[in-house]
């Protein structure tokens, strides 16, 4: 269950709560987390989105535990985990629907660690036009269009998956720096360090 708090009157917060139902509402794949139902809770000012529950956690975690034990994760386990994060996509781009905040935080998991689902679409946008222009996401994600505010289409999701990729053989995003500034001029200019 996720908890959203909705301060009174903010149309915008209420509105990408909205746009998470209708979205998740719509969508049957393996790949993506399954709806449940929403409910609001008056006395806490709360939506909460009932999903189906991952009992593997998120990516993030399972690449915490992989770095807490100084073990790369298996390449094949890579492998995998890409073509089932891509199936994901693949259904909510022919939909023409964008993530935009794929992270290894948002890629959720099934016990034993056998499937990945992408979780939090409450970000993710409808395109009528297949391009889009509003910033959102994780900046360490984000695509060099995304950081030079020019309109973006699918692509962006596919960069950011690009993004967990290296993070998953490496234990750290491809693009780090001391601030936003340097961070943008990193990931516009492409510069990352090779997979080890």
């Amino acid at each position: 269950m996720k908890k959203i708090k909705i301060s009174n009157g903010n149309h915008r917060e209420i509105s990408n709560c909205l746009n998470e139902v209708r979205i998740l509402a719509s969508i049957t794949n393996p790949y993506i987390l399954a709806y449940k139902e929403a409910v609001y809770d008056d006395a806490a000012g709360c939506l909460l989105l009932i999903t189906e529950f991952a009992y593997g956690g998120d990516l993030s975690g399972l690449i915490r535990s992989h770095q807490k034990k100084k073990q790369y994760m298996e390449e094949a386990e890579i492998w995998r985990m890409a073509m089932q994060m891509l199936h994901g996509l693949k259904t909510l781009h022919r939909m023409n629907i964008f993530h935009r905040d794929i992270k290894s935080a948002n890629l959720l998991l099934t016990s034993n660690n056998t499937e990945v689902k992408l979780g939090d679409l409450n970000v993710s946008k409808i395109s009528k036009s297949g391009m889009a222009s509003t910033q959102t996401g994780t900046p360490y994600y984000a695509s060099p269009e995304v950081w030079q505010d020019m309109p973006y289409n699918a692509k962006c999701d596919i960069w950011s998956m690009g993004c967990v990729l290296y993070e998953m053989c490496t234990f750290r995003p491809p693009f780090t720096a001391n601030d936003l500034n340097g961070l943008k001029k990193r990931i516009i200019a492409g510069h990352y360090d090779r997979i080890p």
